[in-house]
């Protein structure tokens, strides 16, 4: 839930990847399809909340969670709801400009969400729930990376930027590549690399999220145990079921 980077592919598509950094005693369910509201989701179960850090929708979008908003802040003993559970919120929402702007934020722990919709056209977006406002904005359709401020100092984020920066320059950035990025950038620099391991916290896994035309492929990867395991969203069949 800390590392994420989104590239649009050509007008209609994306490619989304983010890497989990959690403690390594909350492991997390491999990704499946359920049925929410009526609603068709694909989705990494976290057992201990019962929602997710990232998951696609049959409402034609993606929800991604890093946590902490702009800066790191002070925890509190219990909040209202996960943000898990907010991820699950926002992939059910029918109009998620609209909604957001009338959902509960209140007593919920300080996070960012990336958001792309393609219900109607390709769009990012971005919201961030600081504790006491939120900030939710429509971002351009460019290569964007993001770090959790509860894990990366401003220091770090600028120079894990300038990783990325260097990424964009070699111009190569298909799936393959940018995956690639996500185990490799930082080298064996294990306190703030992309794949990091301070012992207590460590990258436990990389899910990366392809869409083309009307697939969307969800692949996830468990640096624990080693495992890969990938499922297909094929919105042309859901919408023929619909």
């Amino acid at each position: 839930m800390c590392t994420v980077s989104l590239f649009p592919v050509h007008a209609t598509d994306f490619i989304l990847t983010s890497n989990r950094d959690e403690s390594p005693d909350r492991p997390a369910v491999n990704p499946s399809f359920s049925s929410v509201e009526n609603t068709k989701l694909l989705y990494p179960k976290d057992p201990l909340s019962g929602g997710t850090w990232i998951g696609v929708s049959e409402k034609k979008r993606l929800v991604c969670v890093l946590n902490g908003g702009f800066a790191l802040h002070e925890r509190k003993a219990t909040y209202r709801k996960s943000r898990g559970l907010v991820a699950k919120d926002l992939m059910l929402m029918q109009d998620v400009v609209e909604d957001v702007e009338n959902y509960n934020f209140k007593d919920i722990e300080p996070f960012t969400i990336v958001m792309v919709d393609w219900s109607t056209h390709l769009q990012f977006f971005e919201l961030v729930w600081d504790g006491e406002e939120r900030h939710f904005e429509k971002l351009p359709l460019k290569p964007r990376i993001w770090s959790s401020s509860t894990l990366y100092t401003e220091a770090m984020k600028k120079e894990r930027q300038c990783w990325f920066h260097d990424f964009l320059t070699e111009g190569d950035r298909r799936a393959e590549q940018i995956l690639k990025f996500h185990k490799t950038a930082g080298g064996t620099n294990r306190d703030y690399g992309v794949i990091m391991d301070r012992g207590f916290v460590k990258t436990t896994s990389i899910t990366q999220v392809e869409k083309c035309h009307y697939m969307v492929k969800m692949r996830y990867e468990s640096l624990e145990n080693e495992l890969i395991s990938e499922e297909v969203f094929d919105f042309q069949k859901s919408a023929m079921h619909g």
